[in-house]
């Protein structure tokens, strides 16, 4: 595994401090938006469902819902952009991230730093507007992302997908606490289903990007172990999610059969990989189709309480 010299990261951060004039996009590009977007999905779905079996509705009380989805989305873009403070001294070796504004120049280390906490910081006050309870879970994930997965395991273990997978499983669990602090049984299925669904899908991606990975001495699993063993955890993962899905299996007839459907079809491609022997393409194949499934999957459990 590549590693890289205190002398290399030094000069290179030092570099990255001679910085260009930077605007709202250098700002919005290191707030992952992208990321931000699918997880305010899910957050908004546990949202509604929150407000569905607690006898009210999201009309009741726009502010509140609205309070709960802009401190969702600051705390996790600030997580995003701490990520990216923290890894600006490998990010150059990437090829999908050497262009982000913390690796050519257009903003320092500190201006990072100070952005991704005031997000943080931001994100953590809507959120005690709605509930106690929504604040401490959006902090929880915070930390559990930039402390536990970026500050420490990604560097250390092929664990760090699974260290990662807690952070990003907590949406739904901000969005349904910021109206009913409780947490109801539903509001941990749904928890679990993401959790479960972060290692297939951030696999895949890692077997695309495994040179990449390596060359930045990140020991993700497919550059440690290889792809044939990083298939199957993938297959593993993906069969393990069909149960998992049905544990909400009261949302209905219409839920259950797009989720047996969706996570059969799933579990076929990533079988199929295994005689398929073009790994890059069946990796490519299988991180789109996670993207659709989670999206299909939070979309229905909302629309199916519509009617």
């Amino acid at each position: 595994m590549t590693t890289i010299s205190s002398a290399q990261t030094i000069s290179h951060v030092q570099n990255n401090e001679q910085v260009k004039q930077a605007g709202w996009r250098e700002y919005l590009a290191i707030s992952k938006t992208g990321i931000v977007m699918s997880n305010l999905i899910t957050t908004f779905a546990g949202l509604y469902l929150a407000a569905y079996y607690t006898g009210t509705t999201l009309g009741n009380d726009p502010l509140n819902a609205l309070l709960a989805l802009l401190g969702a989305a600051l705390i996790i873009a600030g997580g995003c952009a701490l990520n990216n403070y923290i890894d600006r001294d490998i990010d150059h070796l990437m090829e999908r991230t050497k262009a982000r504004p913390t690796v050519n120049g257009q903003l320092t280390g500190k201006q990072t730093l100070t952005y991704g906490l005031a997000l943080s910081i931001g994100g953590t006050a809507f959120l005690a507007m709605t509930t106690f309870s929504a604040a401490v879970i959006g902090v929880a994930g915070l930390i559990t992302y930039v402390v536990l997965y970026s500050m420490w395991t990604k560097r250390t273990t092929t664990l760090n997908t699974i260290v990662g997978s807690f952070a990003g499983a907590v949406p739904p669990l901000i969005g349904w606490a910021a109206i009913d602090p409780g947490l109801h049984p539903y509001a941990w299925a749904m928890f679990l289903i993401m959790f479960v669904w972060q290692p297939p899908h951030f696999l895949a991606l890692a077997m695309k990007r495994s040179d990449e990975y390596k060359a930045a001495g990140i020991p993700m699993l497919p550059v440690v172990a290889g792809f044939a063993f990083t298939k199957r955890q993938i297959i593993w993962y993906v069969a393990a999610l069909i149960p998992v899905s049905l544990f909400i299996a009261d949302f209905g007839v219409v839920y259950t059969v797009a989720a047996v459907v969706l996570g059969g079809g799933w579990l076929v491609l990533g079988l199929a990989g295994l005689k398929m022997k073009d790994d890059l393409k069946w990796a490519n194949q299988m991180f789109i189709y996670s993207l659709n499934y989670l999206t299909i999957m939070f979309v229905l459990m909302v629309i199916v309480h519509m009617f």
